[in-house]
């Protein structure tokens, strides 16, 4: 009876809890818990409860066990027998693998039982607030690779959870499109913003000058402050030709099959709440097939090296000369600019057309 209103008791406490004995199997979690780790198991192993994504079968005897820990504050305040804290690292298996960190205190409870309370849940439920909105924005992303008649490949690599690079490829007709935009800033507002950018685009209009003027006066509405805005550039690929319109967004870059690069140039400003009744023109060109059509954001050309050098449009350009395909070419630039920079300190996005 005392044993089922302790447990009613500790199921009640806002912070997340975890009881375990000494063989490291938990025999009770409470609901704070249980909210933190939805996946997990309400009884087994550590690893099982908190869903770890390695072998939770093995916890405590696997590979990983000599350098977890989360299984060495545990160990700790078995053997010491007093209250032990720890700053827990561990990856967990959600919808994806991810890393969470999170403060741990493990006090003897007497009779063999031991337990875990997790000090700081709000940095762990935003971890995977964040994970989740990962895993949403990915499924906003371009699922196919054609378009229009069109084969199109794409790389989209945010240096954050949350990127602030939009790609978009859709068919109106019986032409394909290309969408790129990159708004302000980064993190959880620029993904937001995207998400924005991405239900307010219309994709049934055939102009790509009229879709984003009708973004911009859908992003006035939103009334934010002078710091945010959105940077766009949009084709839409017939036949013979390409008519595109920019919006304060890098160049669209176009390989000829026969040799030579042309860089397509047309000056707008961005989607934005800088100006009064912005206007958006667009313009035609002609293509022949075997061209490769290129859409790419500043996280590309403004890449920098340990010397603080940028990969540039030339950077962009080479890539794209010693290129057969537009899948080749992002595989190219992938390549390259990993090579160039290392780590990414923006987000990098860009789509080919093989035309």
């Amino acid at each position: 009876m005392e044993d089922k209103y302790f447990r009613r008791i500790i199921d009640g406490v806002p912070s997340a809890v975890l009881v375990a004995d000494k063989n490291l199997k938990a025999v009770f979690t409470n609901a704070a818990f249980r909210t933190l780790f939805p996946g997990g198991k309400e009884r087994g192993t550590l690893g099982s409860v908190m869903c770890c994504a390695r072998d939770c079968k093995k916890c405590s005897a696997g590979k990983c066990a000599p350098g977890c820990s989360l299984i060495a504050a545990f160990g700790d305040c078995f053997y010491s027998e007093r209250e032990i804290s720890r700053r827990v690292i561990m990856t967990i298996d959600g919808e994806t693998e991810h890393e969470v960190s999170f403060s741990l205190t493990v006090k003897p409870l007497g009779g063999g039982l031991y337990m875990g309370v997790i000090d700081d849940a709000l940095e762990l439920e935003i971890a995977r607030e964040l994970q989740t909105a990962k895993s949403i924005q990915q499924r906003l992303l371009p699922a196919g690779k054609w378009a229009g008649g069109k084969r199109y490949s794409y790389m989209y690599m945010p240096c954050r959870e949350i990127g602030g690079d939009l790609p978009e490829v859709f068919t109106v007709g019986s032409s394909a499109c290309g969408v790129i935009a990159d708004v302000s800033g980064k993190g959880i507002s620029a993904g937001m913003l995207t998400a924005f950018v991405k239900a307010a685009y219309d994709k049934k209009a055939y102009s790509p000058a009229e879709a984003i003027s009708s973004l911009c006066a859908k992003f006035s509405e939103l009334n934010l402050d002078e710091r945010s805005y959105v940077t766009v550039a949009a084709a839409r690929i017939d036949e013979n030709s390409i008519t595109y319109s920019m919006a304060g967004h890098n160049v669209p870059i176009l390989l000829k099959s026969d040799g030579g690069i042309t860089r397509i140039m047309l000056n707008s400003p961005p989607v934005s709440n800088w100006f009064d009744n912005p206007r958006y023109f667009e313009d035609t060109i002609p293509y022949k097939p075997g061209d490769i059509l290129v859409l790419l954001t500043d996280g590309v050309t403004e890449s920098k090296n340990n010397y603080g050098e940028m990969f540039g449009v030339d950077g962009a350009i080479k890539t794209l000369s010693l290129s057969r395909t537009g899948e080749e070419f992002i595989k190219n630039l992938e390549e390259n600019l990993k090579r160039f920079c290392g780590e990414l300190n923006d987000d990098v996005t860009a789509i080919a057309f093989d035309l």
